[in-house]
Order: structure tokens, then C-alpha cells, then sequence
């Protein structure tokens, strides 16, 4: 019965497709500005207590008054609050994009619910404090998760749909038999069978394939294949096991730039969604978080699979790379993308006024930044022998 009635659920969001492009057409904004670019700031992995530092927030305003993104997407594990101050932790989280005019949509991580409200009472709590500037809504509200949807760009000078920009709910743990966690979620079937259907419709209504960028919280399986070499058989810690495979412990160097400073952590399962992404031609790549202190970006099968690191002052990260991710589309190019990481270390060195509110070093930025990228060299010299191995 509740198959059925998904289907029907589904269908029917088919049928009235072009009602709801036409909808987010009028009540979003989200178009190329007049220098043919749309810009989004991926933050992550926020999760701070409440009332979070005051540091992440002189953050997420210095890059916006910055960068002026078009859009912010929060990248889930957003806040952490006690169940008693929840509420005000998202009141909280949102003020800057609003007081800054700021457009946002979300997902959610394995974290967000754990204070005493389910993710659908949060999404209330979200579009009623970012009133007008969210943007994020139940697609269907029957799938998997909560608020998983998708956001189209619109052309500079017209109506058309040029670009699109999915968001899904990769969901918190999984139990066995026993209610125990066995390890992550993911994006499911229902879910890909929308992204699916949706995509179908968008193409018709736009007149061929919209290039796309996908937003989960939860990395998805096949970041393996690209940075880890499959092996025969298992070594306790030093071995990875995800889709019935086997992966070393030692990273294909040559595969991906980056910090790869963490094993990636995706879900127990695969239900296909980076295959019917592949199948479907429209996703150039995906963009993740839950890996706090991975900023990496790799490709596999035409697809980057990019992870941002966490944004957060108070959860662990790592010193030379805690920020978020730019990410540039051109209106004149919307088959190719850039992104960049922007590191509290960066706004430190060239934002004298953001230094000062939060006191920190321009000396010690510098130093943070040189190790990383002093890392970064050893890493490419040792790509070199990556390649010949593997």
C-alpha cells in the first residue's frame, strides 16, 4: 500500500512538474547575475552548541559581505543544540543569511535530529526564522528524509532554465535486526526514482539535458573506487569494506587534490544513485560533508565527487583547512564549474577586520597555510609513484 502510494506521489509530481517549476520560478530568485555567474557557499558541518562561537559567525559574515554568494546551502550537521535551546540554535544559524539578504536551502546529517526533534520539526523551525531567504521545501514529502529537492537557475535576461541544483536527505544510521547502528545512510531507492523522474522533466520542459550539481550530507560509495585501491583480502583497521569490496589503506595519490585527511565515511548500503547519475548525464558532481577535515575533490565516470571540510569552531576540524567551499558556474558554460575552499587561515591573512574580531594571528595563518601546502607538495610528489602502483 505505501508503494502504491508513493507511486502515486510521484506521478502526480510529474504530472504537475511544470506547476512547481513555475512556482519556484516566481518565489526564487536564484538566477545568473549580470556578470553571467551564480555562486553558492557550501558550509558544513556547523554543529556548534548553543550560543555557537562567535568566531564561526564573524566567518560565515565576512564571507558573505566578501564572496556574495547567491545561494548558501548547509551542508548538514548543522546544529547541535540541547533540546531546550534547539529551537533558538536555528534562529541563530540562519540570522546572517537573512540580515545579509542571502537566499539558503539545506540538507540534514546524521546529527541534526538527535536533540530531541525529528528533522521535519526542524525544517519547520528552518523556514519559519529564514522565512522568505529559505528556499529549501518537501518535494514529496513521502520519500526517504526529509527535504530532499531541487532548485533551478534560471537564465540572466529570461525564463529559461539554465542550470539545477539537487539536495537530498542521505539520511542518519542504520540498524540491524537488533536496533543496533551498523554504520550510515544514504540516498534510496524512492528517492532516486525522483531525482530520475525529475530530471526527465526538467530536460523536457528545458529542452535538453540541465546541467546539475548534487548537495547530501553522507558521501556516496563510490568515492572508494576512485581513491582506494581494491584488494583481495582484509587487514583489520588498515582495510576499508564498503559494497562488497576491499580497499587498501593507501590512497590512490595520483586520483584527487586536496587534504584527504580521514577515511570518507559512506552509507552501508548503495542503492544505485551515482549510477542513475550517470545514466542520466546531468550531474557534474556531488558535493558532500559528515568528513570533517576532508576538502578533496576526485572524478569518477564523468562525475566529481567533492567533499567540503567542517565550518564549525567548536566540533573537531582541522586547523589548515577549517572553512567552506565556493563553488562559480558561468552562464556561458554551464557544462564546467570551479570550486575553492575558503579557510578561516585565508580570511585571516587578507581581512585585517576579521582577524581582529576574532584575534587571531595573521603569523600563525601563514604558518598553517605553508604546512598545508608544504603537504600538499609531498602529496604530489608521492602521486608519482600512486600512478606507477596503482
Amino acid at each position: 500500500m505505501t508503494k502504491r502510494i508513493l507511486s502515486l506521489a510521484l506521478a502526480l509530481c510529474m504530472v504537475f512538474g511544470a506547476f512547481i517549476f513555475a512556482s519556484a520560478e516566481e518565489s526564487a530568485v536564484l538566477r545568473f547575475d549580470g556578470n553571467g555567474e551564480f555562486k553558492v557557499l557550501h558550509l558544513c558541518d556547523l554543529q556548534d552548541e548553543y550560543p555557537a562561537a562567535q568566531a564561526m559567525y564573524d566567518y560565515i559574515n565576512t564571507v558573505i559581505e566578501v564572496y556574495e554568494p547567491d545561494l548558501i546551502i548547509l551542508g548538514g550537521d548543522n546544529t547541535v543544540g540541547e533540546e531546550e535551546t534547539k529551537e533558538a540554535a536555528i534562529e541563530e544559524l540562519v540570522k546572517p543569511f537573512v540580515d545579509n539578504e542571502v537566499y539558503f536551502t539545506l540538507v540534514f546529517g546524521n546529527h541534526d535530529y538527535q536533540q530531541g526533534y525529528n528533522n521535519d520539526e526542524l525544517f519547520e523551525m528552518y523556514k519559519r526564522y529564514g522565512g522568505e531567504y529559505c528556499l529549501a521545501y518537501d518535494a514529496v514529502p513521502e520519500l526517504h528524509g526529509t527535504a530532499t529537492h531541487n532548485l533551478p537557475v534560471y537564465a540572466s535576461d529570461s525564463d529559461d532554465i539554465k542550470f539545477n541544483l539537487w539536495m537530498f536527505d542521505s539520511g542518519t544510521y542504520v540498524q540491524d535486526e537488533n536496533g543496533n547502528d551498523i554504520g550510515y545512510d544514504c540516498v534510496t531507492e524512492d528517492q532516486i526514482e525522483w531525482y530520475k523522474k525529475t530530471s526527465d522533466a526538467l530536460a523536457q520542459q528545458a529542452g535538453g539535458k540541465v546541467p546539475s550539481l548534487a548537495f547530501q550530507h553522507i558521501i556516496v560509495g563510490e568515492v572508494y573506487d576512485a581513491l582506494f585501491a581494491e584488494i583481495p583480502f582484509a587487514l583489520g583497521e588498515i582495510t576499508r569494506e564498503f559494497n562488497g569490496k576491499i580497499y587498501s589503506f593507501f590512497p590512490k595519490l595520483h586520483n584527487f587534490s586536496g587534504f584527504l585527511l580521514e577515511y570518507p565515511c559512506p552509507g552501508v548500503y548503495n542503492y544505485g544513485q551515482f549510477d542513475a547519475m550517470v545514466e542520466q548525464g546531468d550531474v557534474l558532481g556531488i558535493f558532500s560533508g559528515h568528513d570533517h577535515t576532508n576538502d578533496f575533490e576526485t572524478e569518477i565516470d564523468g562525475i566529481k565527487i567533492i567533499n567540503t571540510p567542517s565550518a564549525t569552531q567548536t566540533h573537531y576540524s582541522s586547523p589548515v583547512n577549517n572553512g567552506a567551499r565556493l563553488i562559480t558556474i558561468k552562464e556561458n558554460d554551464t557544462w564546467n564549474f570551479t570550486s575553492e575552499v575558503i579557510t578561516y587561515n585565508d580570511l585571516i591573512i587578507d581581512n585585517a577586520d576579521f582577524a581582529e574580531k576574532i584575534g587571531a594571528s595573521k603569523f600563525e595563518a601563514v604558518l598553517m597555510n605553508i604546512l598545508g601546502d608544504f603537504a600538499l607538495a609531498i602529496t604530489k610528489f608521492a602521486a608519482i609513484f600512486s600512478s606507477i602502483i596503482f
